[in-house]
């Protein structure tokens, strides 16, 4: 059975606005779980899961268990830069999140989609991988890190495409995925990014050297959510 899911395309919005605001949604569905008593139904999918597709201005944001030595620059580059810094609650280490880039925020429950942590990584890393194979590039997953690669086996060549954070509660995920389609990878040099000194980073716009149509991009990563996931878009 197809998992109901709200689709919310907000465009350009503020990390933080956004971060709070998936917060919500996501204790909501949390807090439905530990409810002995849920509204009308015992069905857990009374509630629907939520698919965010989101801009931000730049921003580096680092997770839980990363080192704040990953930043390279301090408070005064930062804003001369104009760039903004959260410490924030999901897994992995440092990225950047900015324009030109695919944010997806999937506030899911697993339990409903009957999957694991592990495989709903997997499969976040399947739709970006099916995504740039539709502009005839060939993605891969590295053996020992999360996110969509080129070369991940290369050494020197390896480059990042796609980086992954999630974080879980009662199987409810929230944070997700950022993907690089016309990003300024240039603010990447003042991170060590997701932790790495010794692999790159790169965008669909550098591999296929030209501007990518954004909309368009958003529209096929859409599509592969839905078809990965066997999502079904409800107006709930």
């Amino acid at each position: 059975m197809s998992y109901n899911v709200e689709y919310k395309d907000i465009g350009i919005r503020d990390y933080k606005e956004t971060w709070d605001w998936q917060g919500k949604i996501f204790r909501i569905l949390v807090d439905n779980k530990k409810s002995d008593n849920r509204v009308n139904t015992n069905d857990k999918n009374v509630i629907p899961g939520t698919l965010i597709l989101v801009e931000h201005p730049h921003v580096y944001t680092l997770g839980k268990s990363g080192s704040e030595s990953n930043l390279l620059i301090n408070n005064i580059q930062l804003k001369a830069k104009e760039v903004s810094f959260y410490r924030i609650d999901r897994g992995g280490d440092i990225t950047y999140h900015g324009p030109g880039q695919i944010v997806g925020y999937p506030i899911f429950d697993l339990e409903t989609l009957g999957i694991g942590i592990k495989e709903y990584i997997f499969k976040l890393e399947e739709v970006v991988i099916r995504t740039i194979s539709e502009y005839g590039l060939a993605g891969a997953r590295l053996g020992k890190g999360t996110g969509v690669w080129f070369d991940p086996d290369i050494p020197g060549k390896a480059r990042k495409i796609c980086a992954i954070g999630v974080r879980a509660s009662r199987f409810v995920t929230m944070h997700g995925f950022a993907f690089n389609v016309n990003t300024n990878l240039t603010y990447f040099d003042y991170i060590n990014p997701c932790g790495f000194v010794d692999k790159g980073v790169t965008s669909l716009a550098k591999e296929l050297n030209r501007q990518l149509d954004f909309e368009n991009a958003k529209e096929i990563v859409k599509k592969n959510m839905q078809q990965v996931f066997d999502l079904k878009w409800t107006n709930h």
